[in-house]
């Protein structure tokens, strides 16, 4: 997962440290900075604090793959790490999100702020160690040396180059030629990770590009070159589409039968994972990614309860065992499904629990998302 020559100065715990940090993640580049700090060199902010960010766009509804970024930052809490979710209104806004109405992403944002809350438990806020910041662009951009960042991580790059980066908003390279503002994202990413002096930045692996054209700034100016984590992707109900480098069967809240969001209820999940792809014997079917990802790591087994005069109920701790059952007729697909629907709403109590308690907020999400 990184170079293992870069802890080969650290004594064992440390080493520990750090595995527990990134477990779970599919990738980690540059790991030899947080090496550096816990061996005693600085951190980004020269106070020794390690800190962490996610940008995330207020965009809509959360989807279940906010459960795998959320598993992370609760590792980097774990650890002591601060942790910043950037609420990245402006940056939704230069999407065309909510069709660029600041007052609808902003309420987003809050919306998003008590779903993490909500994933995580209400974790300590503040700025340290073990401690959650929501911070919003709108807030970042006040300062008065965050637009002359914007530009530094502009300076010198071609629009080939920023085209290449296009699929961290979810479009292609051909999309924004009619749009300027979209060749200054993954610069307003950029400026973001130095601004907050962040030592880990973090997201899905679709967000590897922006992470890797953050560090050719960082090389360029010899700034401090956060490392980079990035977690899977979960797939969309209806499987994999296209190139799989574009990222394009990822779930996404665009397409609500396409994803289970995580204010669903049971009866809806149930409903939609009937739908869902599942290939005999593929474990990359969206029903078994969920079941890995989500379902065993949070409740520890997945329950099967088929109908009595079919057999009898049954419990799953291991995933292949689980698939293999499947693919060998001894689980019946369609039980499959409802057994990962059930282990999923069981999962996804305790947030429905504290969205309860913020019931005009969930209005106004409902509103303005139609869903």
């Amino acid at each position: 997962m990184y170079d293992e020559s870069a802890l080969s100065k650290l004594d064992q715990s440390s080493r520990d440290r750090i595995e527990r940090m990134f477990s779970g993640c599919q990738e980690v580049i540059g790991v030899d900075h947080v090496a550096s700090v816990l061996d005693g060199g600085p951190s980004h902010s020269g106070d020794g604090q390690l800190v962490a960010y996610i940008g995330l766009e207020p965009s809509g509804k959360a989807h279940l793959a906010y459960m795998i970024l959320a598993d992370t930052i609760k590792n980097l809490l774990d650890e002591g790490v601060n942790v910043i979710i950037l609420l990245a209104d402006w940056h939704a806004w230069v999407n065309d999100k909510f069709d660029r109405d600041m007052e609808k992403i902003t309420t987003s944002g809050k919306y998003l702020s008590e779903i993490f809350r909500a994933m995580l438990k209400n974790p300590p806020e503040g700025v340290g160690a073990g401690e959650l910041r929501f911070l919003s662009a709108s807030e970042l951009m006040d300062s008065g040396k965050y637009w002359e960042r914007v530009l530094r991580c502009s300076k010198n790059m071609s629009l080939s180059r920023v085209r290449r980066t296009f699929s961290i908003m979810g479009r292609d390279e051909d999309s924004s030629d009619h749009d300027l503002s979209a060749f200054f994202y993954p610069a307003l990413q950029a400026a973001d990770v130095f601004e907050l002096k962040v030592d880990i930045a973090f997201g899905g692996m679709d967000q590897r590009k922006a992470h890797m054209y953050m560090r050719e700034v960082a090389d360029r100016f010899d700034w401090t070159k956060a490392t980079c984590i990035h977690t899977p992707m979960l797939s969309g109900l209806k499987g994999h589409g296209g190139r799989m480098e574009s990222f394009d069967h990822k779930m996404s809240k665009s397409d609500p039968g396409n994803a289970i969001l995580l204010d669903d209820g049971h009866d809806k999940i149930r409903k939609k994972m009937k739908k869902a792809f599942l290939e005999i014997g593929n474990s990359e079917s969206p029903v078994f990614e969920i079941a890995k990802h989500i379902v065993l790591p949070k409740r520890g087994s997945i329950t099967v309860s088929p109908d009595p005069k079919y057999g009898d109920p049954s419990d799953w701790d291991d995933l292949d065992k689980f698939i293999d059952a499947v693919s060998g007729g001894e689980i019946h697909p369609l039980d499959a499904k409802f057994a990962v629907a059930d282990g999923l709403s069981e999962v996804l109590e305790h947030v429905s629990e504290h969205l309860s308690q913020k019931s005009d907020l969930v209005d106004s999400i409902n509103e303005i998302t139609g869903i």
